[in-house]
């Protein structure tokens, strides 16, 4: 649930002058008392921060626990899940392929995976392995994400044969919206080219070739270390993020199935060592090089400018002048400077990797729950220290952003219950009328029962993803899943000439709902009966 490119125009006029500034070593002399103290007032139970400068690991460290309950503390090597931030990983992977000449970033991605399909002939094609990278396939936002979110029981093979019944929003690479899926295509295409699964492939080339050897891809792997951050959210109250802080189920996010768009785990520590291939241009602190400087550098080239949005107060610093995507990582500037980064999101854990490739300055934040304002804030504070910028109180800042956001979203939900009760209608069937079994294109099958005095919907390829209908208005009921953690979703009945069940339609009830939750692409039609 994040974008950047080095050195465009307004960063370029810049340079000269901020590289005339000395960059401070280490982090700041108060960094850890107002990290820690961020932490206990927003709630945040874990916290681990790797920065790398001129090439040396200035600071790896942990803060907090693991697990609310629990003395256990985050250290250096305490594992947290990375979320999308290990695009980059699947796209390193992809570059060692294309150093050793066995793909290149302009293949189509027909002629190394056959059974590849987009809904469009056309863009079956002419879709290259560089067009799976950087969000501009004319998904939309989030396309296809309820196929593994917030699990399944689905290979990634099916995965990748459902992506030819979702239907573009626009056109072929006229715009930008960020997407998963095609990342679950670049681990297949990864594994197709070399050989070897995806899992090992990152296991082998790039995790344990680059020294980062507590990290895993594989999530039974994270399961069996016992040094591992658990996940932490808010869901009790009207919209998530608001509520006490609770430990969530470990088995939620994106799974082992979309693990190449965002399922990896590493450490601080192991971190660390990331940070310091990239400032090299993929070459390794011991010598030798994990990709060569050519893909380094291909990496971090912009292919599409993606939409800048006005930060409002207190946080419209934060307002970029520039925003592209490259492969894999955003490159965007922060006050003037060029950037390169990414954020990741997994549900509960919250990850972002950023460089300042002209001052050789990165570092990675973990967090084991979703308090924004502690990772925004800490990313801000080290950001300024290390540009030689005035800086804020970015805690107060984003914390201020976050309680009117939280507000505004809450508002919306109360609103729901707004008007005269006869103003809602009745149903316009007996319950009994919009059982039976549904399936969509590309999702699959649900089933609508009669369980007790109301109906129950169950996402037949998503386990445990199921709940009660609760009557709203006319024939739109509310699923409010039997797992809190899931987002309430408007389900919409249409009717034929007839009366009879047509179309099933979904929408999620809050507005600030993660675009993972994306109800509004589905549509089922009824299964006939044999």
């Amino acid at each position: 649930m994040s974008r950047f490119d080095f050195r465009l125009s307004a960063a370029l006029l810049a340079a000269p002058l901020l590289a005339a500034m000395s960059a401070s070593a280490s982090v700041p002399d108060d960094f850890d008392a107002r990290l820690q103290a961020a932490m206990e007032e927003y709630g945040a139970p874990g916290f681990a921060v790797a920065v790398v400068e001129n090439g040396e690991v200035v600071h790896a460290k942990g803060y907090g626990v693991r697990r609310l309950g629990s003395l256990a503390p985050v250290d250096a090597d305490t594992i947290f899940p990375t979320g999308s931030t290990g695009k980059a990983v699947t796209t390193a992977a992809l570059a060692i392929l294309v150093d050793e000449g066995k793909l290149d970033w302009d293949d189509r991605v027909i002629d190394h995976l056959p059974d590849f399909r987009m809904h469009d002939a056309w863009v079956t094609r002419e879709m290259t392995v560089r067009d799976l990278l950087v969000h501009r396939s004319g998904l939309g936002l989030g396309a296809g994400d309820l196929l593994y979110v917030p699990r399944t029981s689905r290979t990634r093979a099916d995965v990748v044969r459902a992506l030819r019944h979702i239907e573009p929003a626009t056109s072929f690479r006229s715009g930008y919206a960020y997407d998963n899926i095609l990342y679950v295509v670049a681990g297949e295409l990864v594994a197709k080219v070399s050989g070897q699964d995806w899992e090992s492939f990152i296991r082998d080339r790039v995790f344990r070739a680059a020294g980062m050897d507590s990290s895993v891809s594989d999530a039974d792997e994270r399961f069996a270390n016992p040094n591992r951050a658990h996940p932490h959210a808010r869901i009790d109250g009207p919209v998530r993020g608001a509520g006490t802080q609770e430990v969530l189920a470990e088995r939620e996010g994106l799974g082992q199935v979309a693990a190449p768009a965002g399922g990896l785990s590493s450490s601080a520590n192991d971190l660390a060592r990331w940070l310091q291939v990239q400032l090299a241009h993929g070459a390794l602190p011991e010598g030798g090089h994990l990709y060569s400087e050519a893909t380094a550098r291909e990496m971090w080239t912009p292919q599409v400018l993606t939409p800048i949005r006005a930060y409002p107060e207190p946080i419209s610093e934060m307002t970029p002048q520039f925003s592209s995507y490259a492969l894999g990582w955003n490159v965007q500037d922060y006050r003037g400077v060029s950037t390169v980064q990414h954020g990741g999101a997994v549900f509960g854990v919250l990850t972002v990797v950023v460089l300042v490739p002209d001052r050789e300055v990165g570092f990675a934040l973990q967090m084991n729950s979703e308090d924004y304002p502690v990772l925004r804030g800490a990313m801000n504070t080290l950001l300024d220290h290390y540009l030689g910028l005035e800086s804020k109180d970015w805690y107060a800042a984003y914390g201020e952003w976050n309680t009117e956001r939280l507000k505004a979203g809450a508002a919306a939900v109360a609103a729901l219950g707004d008007g005269p009760e006869g103003e809602r209608g009745s149903p316009s069937l007996p319950l009994a009328g919009y059982a039976g079994s549904y399936t969509d294109d590309w999702y699959g099958p649900i089933a609508i029962t009669g369980a007790g005095p109301g109906l129950r919907i169950d996402f037949k390829q998503t386990p445990d993803m199921a709940g009660p209908l609760e009557h709203y208005r006319h024939d739109t009921f509310i699923v409010r899943w039997d797992d809190r953690a899931i987002e309430p979703a408007y389900v919409t009945f249409g009717l034929d000439h007839e009366g009879r069940v047509e179309r099933v339609t979904m929408q999620a009830v809050s507005p600030i709902a993660d675009f993972s939750y994306n109800y509004q692409d589905l549509e089922f039609n009824p299964v006939p009966a044999d």
